[in-house]
């Protein structure tokens, strides 16, 4: 009897194990099978290394917002900064290769992401301790500050930035390990795929270990954790320096990728990016960034080649996250992952579904506005013609068509809003 009790007790044990590896099995096969998807189609190739890159950033980023509560608007002097090292570092094998002696003769292209973290963790480790004083509004303006500062170091000192035109390095130097030749962006996506996976497993076992759990601790509670005997600052540091050691690691994956790095990288506008990457995809869950970096940058890269009014999409899209699913949409994925468990999907989907099609009707009301605008200024607009739609700026009834859209979103969406508190 003892036995079957403790027989069934290690079975316990081991399926939270087992279940916790489907899905990193799962991403491994995606990773494995993608490339015999889009065999001989370069450029899903190079989107997807792009993607890549952009996963490992925005995950970096939530490790310091959504898990440590730390809003951060220079996150890309950590990412630019990795880059500039690895890029520095890919020049100085390719001097290496003529001579064939030296360090640097013997460092492979495929290591790079290496030296972008160990460059993003220095320059973390530097920075971190005077700046983790502060926290909140105070801590987001100090980053602000410090990258519009590297953003402008990079334009006044060209011998290490390379000035407007940046510095360019070249991948196909020095030993290939694994065959790599790292020619065509199909070999560069298995560098790709192999740096984005450890990357984003090494992220999700920082969130298991001990400082992991206590970063949200510090975002919740820092006054009860200082209580407790743990000092905020010390823990908002040690994060710091973690989120800056990955966000060099995509730096030095972008260095390999684009074989160029200008000092737009280190300003606010990829800062911005990787801000918005982790909203959308929710920063409360983990695999909400990963999420969120595939769409964002499928519409960045999709949406440029039929409108000219990309840039107005992608904020269109962040408003409504962040208006009616602060979550986003990682968020929304659990909700119903965790309805379904509890076996309560059926009552909440009604109110789930309504609520989606009010959100629809105001994004739709929206594109109809932005495509009357665009043609009014600047003529048709492909992406009009891509969704079948016609438009006459100069017709009255294309505005107000826009303008009932937007407003039957709203009340359809204040309805379910209202539903939802009464069964509450």
């Amino acid at each position: 009897m003892s036995q079957d009790i403790s027989a069934a007790m290690q079975r316990s044990k081991s399926r939270p194990s087992l279940r916790g590896l489907v899905p990193w099995v799962v991403f491994a096969a995606v990773l494995l099978l993608l490339p015999f998807v889009f065999q001989g189609n370069s450029t899903a190739f190079t989107l997807l290394n792009v993607i890549g890159i952009n996963i490992v950033f925005a995950l970096s980023y939530n490790m310091l917002l959504g898990q440590g509560g730390m809003l951060s608007f220079g996150h890309a002097v950590f990412f630019g900064l990795g880059s500039y090292a690895a890029m520095h570092a890919m020049i100085a094998i390719d001097d290496a290769s003529y001579a064939g002696e030296g360090f640097w003769a013997h460092v492979p292209v495929v290591g790079m992401p290496v030296i972008g973290m160990i460059a993003g963790g220095l320059v973390a480790l530097v920075l971190g301790w005077p700046f983790c004083r502060r926290a909140g509004t105070a801590f987001a303006m100090i980053t602000l500050g410090l990258g519009e500062m590297v953003a402008a170091a990079g334009q006044m000192f060209p011998s290490l930035f390379g000035g407007e035109a940046g510095i360019y390095g070249n991948r196909m130097v020095g030993p290939q390990w694994f065959g790599l030749e790292l020619a065509q962006s199909a070999d560069v996506y298995w560098f790709m795929a192999f740096w984005t996976f450890l990357a984003v497993f090494a992220m999700w076992a920082f969130t298991r270990t001990p400082l992991g759990r206590m970063s949200n601790a510090v975002r919740d509670n820092p006054d009860r954790l200082q209580f407790i005997g743990y000092q905020p600052r010390n823990i908002r540091f040690m994060i710091f320096i973690a989120s800056g050691s990955f966000g060099g690691l995509a730096g030095g994956m972008a260095a390999v990728n684009y074989e160029i790095i200008t000092p737009e990288a280190l300003g606010l506008i990829p800062s911005g990016l990787a801000l918005l990457m982790a909203a959308v995809g929710g920063l409360g869950v983990f695999y909400g960034p990963i999420v969120g970096a595939i769409v964002v940058t499928l519409m960045n890269s999709m949406l440029s080649d039929y409108t000219d009014a990309s840039i107005l999409y992608v904020g269109l899209v962040f408003l409504s996250i962040v208006m009616f699913a602060p979550r986003g949409l990682g968020g929304g994925i659990e909700q119903v992952r965790v309805a379904w468990r509890d076996g309560d999907l059926g009552r909440r989907l009604p109110g789930w579904l309504t609520g989606t099609l009010a959100v629809g009707l105001i994004i739709v009301g929206m594109v109809v506005l932005v495509e009357m605008m665009f043609q009014a200024t600047h003529g048709d607009d492909e992406f009009a013609q891509v969704l079948g739609m016609e438009f006459d700026a100069a017709a009255l009834w294309g505005w107000l068509a826009a303008a009932v859209l937007v407003a039957l979103g709203v009340v359809i969406k204040r309805a379910t809003n209202k539903l939802r508190e009464d069964q509450a």
